[in-house]
């Protein structure tokens, strides 16, 4: 493979182009899904091809193909397309500085998960689902496994070789109780898409289903009969099954600079964000500390290199509530005049690098979960996201969750209600929050299904984050008093 890359980076060279890369990914993923005791779903699927990048005159050419032999006809093309988009750029691309590298990268992990038989991870969602019906009647059951391992190869005409393997393994169960009039879910270690660490299956051991699924399915059946989560605004304690997507939503799509560029206006949105409002906007409290992190260990969103062949960073998004900047790639970062924090990722061969979330992650605050609830009058622990909507520039928002825990006089009731939702506006969410749960409460979330891009990419990203404490948000829909 090596030979080959290297003969079509001479080949394009020769061509007189102002920069190309070549991006070869081999990915194997596996899929198990159980429902009612029965399997659903057992998948293994597997894609090879490159993609061919090419800069000439400031214009971009991709060309992609599962065709090895022919690679001198796919830069052809990737030519052709970046001189024909030449005829008609008003404002030439300008790439941002990098170092060449050589180098070899491999995600973590202790037990491949495409060792372990099928047959022993088919008797675990089993067993997981037998211990939610053990001693709760429910209207379904279900469980779920993804493994993928992909063995990808950067290069470049700058003279960068990079080869990354990365595994990746999640899961989830989840248990739904029913009445004549109503259906309520609690799902566990997060809502339907589980959690998912770049790991082994080690983590999948770690998550320990059969001895969680009781505590879920017991919840599930005891919201058929709890009351409604009542409107007005309260002071939240949010849970990071809640948290993760807070962030992922109003913090890490609104710092994508080119959102900010307006190059996803089209289709995922813009940002309320601009560069003049660096270091110059409250974004939130003295409590609010954000970074994209490329290095966190097991974040979904962590790698050596991007796609770009730009080494894996951690850059600060918001410093004490205040904002500090955005997640670039080598063709956006020039527009602020920086160069790229290495942000820029594929969802596949086919497909070109996009500012794309790393792993956007809150970090640790000095409180217990205790101190968090023991300052509260009256307010709610919210558990687990099931639904979220936010305005195309990332202001607006509401959320709803799977569970809501009173907390009175600065303790948890014991006490449940169905249905909570609460919304409000970013800023102004993130400058009520005046408490971050310490590192001992702080979990890493990873999100596999974040989208955006023409055509579609569906990309993986992570969050790590504890449970925070909200100040007199507003919970339910409609005029609130």
């Amino acid at each position: 493979m090596q030979k080959k890359l290297d003969k079509i980076l001479e080949y394009l060279k020769a061509q007189d182009v102002d920069y190309a890369d070549v991006r070869m990914s081999d990915m194997i993923v596996e899929e198990i899904i159980t429902e009612n005791l029965n399997v659903m779903k057992l998948l293994t699927d597997r894609s090879i091809g490159y993609g061919i990048r090419v800069y000439y005159q400031g214009a971009l050419g991709f060309a992609s193909s599962q065709d090895f032999e022919n690679m001198e006809w796919v830069a052809d093309k990737a030519i052709e397309i970046a001189k024909a988009s030449a005829m008609t750029l008003k404002n030439p691309v300008k790439l941002s500085e990098k170092e060449a590298v050589v180098d070899n990268y491999s995600s973590a992990f202790k037990e491949d998960p495409f060792e372990v038989d099928k047959r022993d991870k088919i008797d675990l969602l089993l067993a997981a689902e037998k211990a939610m019906r053990a001693k709760t009647e429910l209207a379904k059951t279900s469980g779920f496994l993804r493994f993928s391992k992909e063995n990808k190869v950067f290069a470049d005409t700058d003279g960068s070789f990079i080869r990354q393997t990365i595994v990746i393994s999640g899961g989830g169960i989840q248990a739904a109780a029913a009445s004549q009039s109503d259906m309520q879910v609690r799902s566990y270690p997060n809502s339907a898409r589980g959690n998912y660490h770049t790991a082994g299956y080690e983590y999948i051991k770690e998550l320990d289903f059969v001895n969680n699924a009781p505590k879920i399915a017991h919840e599930a059946k005891d919201l058929l009969n709890a009351e409604e989560c009542q409107s007005g605004f309260y002071d939240l304690v949010i849970d990071g099954t809640q948290l993760f997507l807070q962030i992922h939503e109003s913090v890490g799509h609104p710092t994508e600079l080119d959102r900010v560029l307006g190059y996803e206006a089209g289709y995922a949105g813009t940002s309320f964000l601009s560069p003049e409002m660096v270091d110059n906007f409250q974004y939130g409290s003295e409590h609010v500390n954000i970074v994209a992190d490329a290095t966190s260990p097991r974040g979904l969103g962590t790698y050596g290199y991007d796609d770009e062949g730009v080494k894996a960073q951690k850059t600060p998004l918001i410093t004490k509530g205040v904002f500090k900047g955005f997640t670039s790639s080598r063709d956006t970062a020039p527009a602020i005049s920086q160069s790229s924090n290495g942000t820029a990722r594929s969802s596949g061969w086919n497909r070109i690098p996009i500012v794309r979330m790393t792993n956007i992650n809150l970090l640790p605050g000095d409180f217990t979960l205790d101190e968090l609830i023991s300052d509260i009058e009256n307010g709610l622990l919210l558990e687990t996201n099931k639904s979220w909507s936010i305005d195309d520039k990332r202001l607006n928002f509401q959320f709803a969750t799977e569970i809501a825990y009173e907390i009175k006089n600065g303790k948890l009731t014991g006490k449940i209600f169905k249905n909570p939702i609460y919304s409000g506006i970013t800023p102004e969410f993130w400058k009520s929050c005046d408490g971050v749960a310490n590192k001992d409460y702080y979990v890493m979330f990873g999100t596999p299904n974040c989208g955006k891009g023409e055509p579609g990419q569906v990309m993986h990203v992570g969050h790590g984050c504890a449970p925070a404490r909200f100040r007199q948000v507003k919970v339910g829909v409609g005029n609130v008093n």
